[in-house]
């Protein structure tokens, strides 16, 4: 990945003079004045390991394996939300890990956590690098040091049972590399989040992803089966079966635990052969409310989508106007909903006519398959939007929640106006998009996309918009986060999700698996 933007620097996107025009016309944004620094321009905090304790890490993990060369700690500075983009483009000094540091073993990992423990330096475990809140970020919490412990090496398909449709794959696995291998055997995971072509294998169980496929094959926490752990107190291999009345289910401490008990080498998920067919059809509704029904609809009845989404009239308007593609030219009022549906063909086309009776029932208009065809094509590259967005002067981030179906517009509202009056009362117009990524049977989540003119300090800009969301989401019914996890940035609100008692129980847990609390500290745990 680009260090001081999303993904591959090949496929970044400027934008058009039409756009950049209507931007500034909308929401008054203008290019920002000065060129970004470069990567040799970089100011990094000086690190704080000494010799000697480079030294015995690389007596661990090899000398090919341990580095404090500003060229490592930068990329592993952060992760890619908004303010992470706009810090790398700053001037002033950045904090950063002191090393970076890539076992190949369980057993080096242990002995590195055991030296870390002994010479208090904080280590922060390192996947794709996609957190976008604050997961990433190098807390020390009061240690000496702390260094980027990454996984990249853990990166084997170690198992594949056929007969039960379970896979064991490493931490360190890509998703494109991931799916690669178990395409070889005919088989796939189906796990497509918007991170999909950088974040790991053990960054989805870490933060309890959610793909964009998720109406028909789950959460990725639906998906893991077991899970190998190695923390400060030793190693947890969990998972004997396909369901067990064994007590609290153990697997389910370390998923979402994002680090800061145990790191995660290697997970057994479900998997299931690739499809068969595919078949997308678009749809128009009149407004977010029918459509939110009909999704209701669709997913309590069961009828079988693997993917269902919603987008709002405000996002489905900028769409239009950023991009020909989504929606084809044929939405110009109302919201784009999108299906797609896989399997067999005699599968897929039973999902699809009883899917589609439900939505023409509901008051959808059909648009065909080009849409939604445009919707996958594109579907993981919106974040590269982001950065040209930032570069023409724009604030540009995301967020999301989840919530019941009876409480889903007014949560919508709330968190609207809760980000409209933030960024009005520093001057920012703004537009607040919203759409259905994730659906259930009792609810769905809402991932809300925000757009104005940067003002002043953009990290502080942003600060204060996201504070106000979250408050608006806790007062309003909802969860504080629905698959980005919790990081530095949700962590104030936990109390509020969980209780003091269940923050209590997080941190009787952190104390028995990591003693000395140099897991990635400062994220998750209040």
């Amino acid at each position: 990945m680009a260090w001081n933007a999303w993904g591959d620097p090949a496929l970044a996107k400027p934008l058009s003079a039409d756009i950049r025009s209507l931007l500034e016309q909308l929401l008054g944004v203008s290019p920002q004045e000065g060129a970004a620094p470069t990567a040799d321009e970089v100011r990094l905090r000086p690190g704080s390991l000494a010799a000697e304790d480079l030294a015995a890490l690389a007596a661990i993990v090899g000398d090919g394996h341990v580095s404090a060369a500003d060229a490592d700690r930068l990329p592993r500075a952060g992760g890619k939300s908004t303010p992470d983009l706009l810090r790398r483009r700053s001037r002033a000094e950045q904090d950063a890990p002191d090393a970076v540091v890539l076992p190949g073993t369980e057993d080096e990992i242990a002995a590195v956590l055991a030296l870390c423990g002994e010479r208090r330096i904080a280590v922060v475990p390192f996947g794709g690098g996609t957190s976008v809140v604050g997961g990433l970020d190098p807390v020390r919490g009061g240690f000496a040091a702390v260094v980027s412990l990454d996984l990249r090496r853990f990166d084997t398909l170690t198992e594949l049972d056929e007969v039960s449709g379970e896979a064991t794959l490493g931490a360190g696995l890509t998703g494109p590399r991931a799916e690669e291998l178990l395409a070889e055997r005919g088989f796939e995971l189906g796990h497509y989040p918007q991170s999909f072509r950088f974040a790991t294998i053990g960054g989805f169980a870490a933060t309890r992803s959610s793909g964009q496929d998720s109406a028909g094959h789950g959460r990725f926490d639906d998906m893991v089966r077991g899970l190998r752990v190695v923390t400060p107190a030793g190693v947890l291999d969990l998972g004997r079966g396909p369901a067990s009345a064994a007590g609290p289910d153990l697997r389910q401490l370390f998923i979402g635990s994002e680090g800061t008990l145990g790191v995660i080498t290697a997970v057994r998920l479900r998997v299931h052969p690739v499809p068969a067919v595919k078949v997308h059809e678009a749809w128009n509704f009149p407004d977010f409310a029918t459509g939110a029904a009909a999704l209701r609809a669709v997913e309590q009845q069961g009828t079988g989508p693997t993917v269902l989404r919603l987008s709002d009239e405000t996002e489905t308007g900028v769409n239009l106007a950023m991009t020909s593609k989504i929606g084809g030219g044929q939405v110009a009022t109302g919201c784009l909903a999108v299906t797609v549906f896989e399997g067999t063909t005699e599968q897929t086309a039973a999902r699809h006519r009883l899917t589609r009776e439900l939505l023409l029932a509901a008051g959808g208009t059909s648009l065909g398959e080009e849409p939604a065809r445009a919707w996958e094509h594109g579907r993981f590259d919106a974040p590269y939007l982001r950065d040209a967005l930032l570069d023409c002067g724009a604030l540009c981030e995301t967020l999301e929640t989840a919530t019941s179906w009876a409480n889903l517009e007014r949560l919508k509202g709330a968190v609207t106006e809760a980000l409209q009056n933030a960024l009005q009362a520093g001057g920012t117009t703004s537009l607040v998009m919203c759409h259905i990524s994730h659906v259930y049977p009792t609810g769905a989540s809402l991932y809300f996309t925000v757009l104005g003119a940067q003002k002043g300090e953009p990290i502080e800009q942003w600060a204060a918009a996201k504070a106000a969301a979250c408050d608006a989401i806790m007062a309003n019914g909802g969860t504080i986060t629905h698959h980005h996890a919790v990081g530095t940035d949700h962590r104030p609100w936990m109390p509020q999700e969980i209780g003091e008692l269940g923050a209590a129980v997080l941190r009787a847990v952190k104390g028995a698996v990591d003693p000395a609390g140099i897991l990635n500290p400062g994220k998750l745990i209040p």
